[in-house]
C-alpha cells in the first residue's frame, strides 16, 4: 500500500496559531500525535504516513513554543498545554472524540487531557512517558533523580537556553543521540530541524519553560495533593509503549499503573530501542498504535 504524502497545516486556535503535519484521509478517524523535548512534529514524519495508509487522519502539531506554532511567553503548564490540544481536536473534528498519542512531554499532555476531559479522548497511547502521578511519586528516589539531572539543570536562569541555542543549536542533536540506543539508525540530516529550531533563543527558552513550570508544580503542595489524591482516573483504553533502552526514565515507571486507569492498562516493550522511539523505530511504534486503535474498534463492535 502506498503511503500518503504529508501536508503542512496552519491552524488558527483561540489560544494560538498552531502548525502541524498531516497524512491520510481528512474524513478518517482523527489521530493526534504529540512530540516531546527537544523535538517537533517532524518526530512523527515516518509514523504519520503509516497511519494514513491505514485510513486514519494523522495529525502531528508543533506544540506551544515549538517550530511554526506561536511562542507566547506564558502558558507552559499542563492545564494550558492540554487546552491547546483540546482546541486542536475540536477544530479538526468537532463533536467527536479523538485518538491521542503522545511521546515524552507530548505524553504528559496526553495523560492530562485524557484525565481531565475524558469526552475528548477515544483512546490513549503514550510512548516513553510515565503517568504524571507515577512520576511525582518516584522522581525523588535516588535512581530516578540521577536520570532526571537535566530537569534540575533547566531550573537555572538563562544558561540552559543559551547553551541550547548556541552555535546553531549544535548541542541539540547530541542531546537526542544521548537518549537513543547504541547503533540507532537515525541520520544527522533527520536531526538538523531540531537544531535549527532551538538555535533561536526564544524557541530554546520556550522549550526549557516546560521544565521550569513542571518544577514549580512539583514543589507546590496543592498541586502535589491534586495529582496524588484527586487526579481523575483515565477512562480511555490505554496502551503504554516503552522503549527499554531509555537512559532518562527507568522501567519501574511502567509498573503499578492500575490505580490511575478505569480499564486495564496495556504495556508493550520495545527492546533495543532508546527514548526517541518514534525516530528510532517508527514502524514498530506505528504498528503498536494501529493495533491499539483496531482493538478499540473491535471492543466497540462487541
Amino acid at each position: 500500500m502506498d503511503s500518503p504524502p504529508l501536508t503542512r497545516l496552519s491552524i488558527p486556535l483561540d489560544s494560538l496559531r498552531m502548525q502541524a503535519l498531516e497524512a491520510g484521509p481528512a474524513d478518517g478517524p482523527l489521530v493526534l500525535l504529540l512530540h516531546g523535548f527537544p523535538e517537533l512534529s517532524e518526530s512523527w514524519r515516518d509514523v504519520l504516513p503509516l497511519l494514513g495508509a491505514e485510513g486514519y487522519h494523522a495529525v502531528a502539531p508543533d506544540l506551544r513554543g515549538y517550530g511554526g506554532t506561536d511562542r507566547p511567553t506564558r502558558g507552559y503548564d499542563l492545564d494550558t498545554l492540554a487546552e491547546d490540544i483540546e482546541q486542536l481536536a475540536h477544530h479538526l473534528r468537532p463533536g467527536h472524540p479523538v485518538h491521542l498519542v503522545g511521546h515524552d512531554w507530548g505524553g504528559a499532555i496526553a495523560y492530562h487531557l485524557a484525565a481531565l476531559r475524558p469526552e475528548v479522548v477515544d483512546t490513549l497511547t503514550v510512548v516513553n512517558c510515565p503517568h504524571p502521578s507515577v512520576m511525582l511519586r518516584r522522581i525523588w528516589r535516588p535512581a530516578q533523580l540521577r536520570r532526571s539531572w537535566y530537569m534540575f539543570f533547566f531550573q537555572l536562569p538563562w544558561l540552559p537556553e543559551r547553551l541550547l541555542s548556541s552555535r546553531g543549536g549544535q548541542h541539540v542533536p547530541w542531546l537526542i543521540r544521548r537518549g537513543m540506543a547504541p547503533g540507532a539508525r537515525v541520520s544527522d540530516e533527520r536531526l538538523s530541524p531540531y537544531a535549527a529550531n532551538l538555535s533561536q533563543l526564544s524557541a530554546a527558552r520556550a522549550a526549557v519553560e516546560y521544565y521550569r513550570q513542571s518544577m514549580r508544580d512539583l514543589l507546590d503542595p496543592a498541586h502535589a495533593r491534586r495529582m496524588l489524591r484527586e487526579y481523575p482516573r483515565i477512562r480511555a483504553p490505554f496502551r503504554l509503549v516503552w522503549a527499554e533502552e531509555d537512559p532518562a526514565l527507568g522501567l519501574e515507571l511502567t509498573k503499578d499503573l492500575e490505580p490511575w486507569f478505569e480499564q486495564e492498562p496495556e504495556v508493550s516493550y520495545l527492546p533495543g530501542v532508546g527514548h526517541f522511539a518514534p525516530l528510532e523505530a517508527p514502524e514498530q511504534v506505528a504498528a503498536l498504535i494501529v493495533e491499539h486503535l483496531e482493538s478499540r474498534s473491535l471492543r466497540a463492535v462487541h
